[in-house]
């Protein structure tokens, strides 16, 4: 039976999932299809209906007014013809592993332009090397989480490349506000460095939740935009803390002592140059640090545990180690900024220690306990299981 002709009516929950799954590979195959033939209507020289199949080289492309055979046919801006005419080149001809993938149903689109945007700046040979090293398993990730595999390929692979990209991205910095159609306005800060950023934000947040009042309507999202106006104009009372913007940060101890490029990590931000997680480090360099001492293999942390029902800060600090993330699939939430909860509860006879612990980010959290949705462990994998009977596997640390 062709696709066009189920009848979803006649299927149930769990075959209505096949069926999408299947139409997503498909869409993703006419997708490549479409974008193939921009790429050949871009090699066709000047001709009628009555012309040969020939084609122009690069020598002969005429890559500025290209474009507007497409945007023409397709009834785009001039814009958006540069935009599709170029995703197409880098598809099938810059990156032809990803327009493959694409072509096979691998991938869909938006993880396709990730890895052409990720890449944009290498040389075609190492763009290519850095999709050879992510495109096979880039079906199974997230959008968020195919950027952050492609971000530690490209730092760890390209190291110098990607420090002249940043500083020159850091003299692109700057300060814009323009108003909305409704009255208000957006105050937006670009190419600031990410680690100052991710301070920024923690310290947004912290001041946002200590502001909160008992009969306070406000979102957090709402108090964090109070607190940055308050802070920028001098206005209010903001609540007093004691700690400066705070940024968690992830990094090798070789990396540290400067034995490898290794790239380091903001949870909930991504990876980081190695010269920048050096840098975080010796700014704080009389600040607390907390480490954990891992397997250098299988990455396994030392497990400790306790009887009470609230892990100890100790265990907090293991299990974030561990297990950065929430433990969701595709879910990219820092785990700490998330919940601890039991894989087997302690109704269920399960124990406090970090082997039963998994972070959870709130609405995950509820939805293990307020849905059918199931989750079991086996040996460092999390296996979750769908109310409508599909499984999907997790080891709580993919980018």
């Amino acid at each position: 039976m062709m696709l066009g002709e189920v009848d979803r009516s006649r299927l149930n929950g769990h075959f209505l999932v096949r069926v999408l799954q299947a139409e997503e590979r498909q869409a993703a195959h006419y997708q490549a299809r479409r974008y193939a033939t921009m790429a050949e209507i871009a090699h066709c020289p000047p001709g009628s209906e009555t012309s040969l199949p020939d084609r122009v080289g690069w020598d002969e492309f005429d890559d500025e007014f290209a474009p507007a055979e497409i945007a023409t046919a397709l009834r785009l801006t001039r814009r958006g013809g540069d935009i599709e005419l170029g995703v197409a080149i880098d598809l099938w001809e810059r990156l032809p592993r990803v327009g493959e993938a694409l072509n096979s149903g691998l991938i869909d689109v938006r993880r396709a332009k990730k890895m052409i945007n990720a890449t944009c700046h290498l040389t075609e040979d190492d763009a290519r090397h850095v999709v050879d090293k992510v495109v096979d398993g880039a079906g199974e990730l997230t959008t968020g989480q195919l950027q952050t595999r492609l971000r530690n390929v490209v730092l760890t692979d390209h190291a110098d490349t990607e420090k002249e990209h940043y500083q020159y991205g850091l003299e692109q910095r700057s300060v814009e506000a323009y108003q909305n159609p409704d009255g208000t306005a957006n105050l937006v800060a670009s190419s600031l460095p990410g680690d100052r950023v991710a301070a920024m934000m923690r310290r947004l947040t912290e001041l946002a939740k200590t502001a909160q009042t008992p009969d306070d309507g406000r979102g957090i999202d709402q108090r964090r935009a109070d607190v940055l106006t308050d802070l920028l104009l001098g206005d209010g009372n903001l609540p007093s803390t004691n700690n400066r913007g705070v940024v968690d940060l992830r990094v090798d101890l070789e990396t540290l002592a400067g034995l490898n490029e290794a790239p380091g990590e903001i949870p909930g931000w991504g990876a980081v140059l190695s010269d920048i997680a050096r840098q975080i480090a010796l700014d704080n360099h009389d600040g607390e640090w907390r480490y954990t001492v891992t397997h250098p293999d299988s990455g396994a942390v030392l497990a400790d545990g306790t009887t009470r029902r609230r892990p100890t800060a100790r265990q907090e600090r293991w299990v974030q180690a561990r297990r950065p993330r929430c433990a969701f699939p595709g879910c990219r939430m820092p785990a700490r900024d998330s919940d601890l909860d039991h894989t087997r509860s302690r109704t269920d006879g399960g124990h406090t220690v970090v082997e039963n612990l998994e972070p959870l980010c709130r609405h995950h959290h509820r939805l293990k306990h307020e849905t059918p949705w199931q989750l079991r462990r086996v040996d460092d994998t999390y296996v979750w299981t769908s109310p409508l009977g599909h499984t999907y596997t997790t080891n709580g640390q993919s980018p």
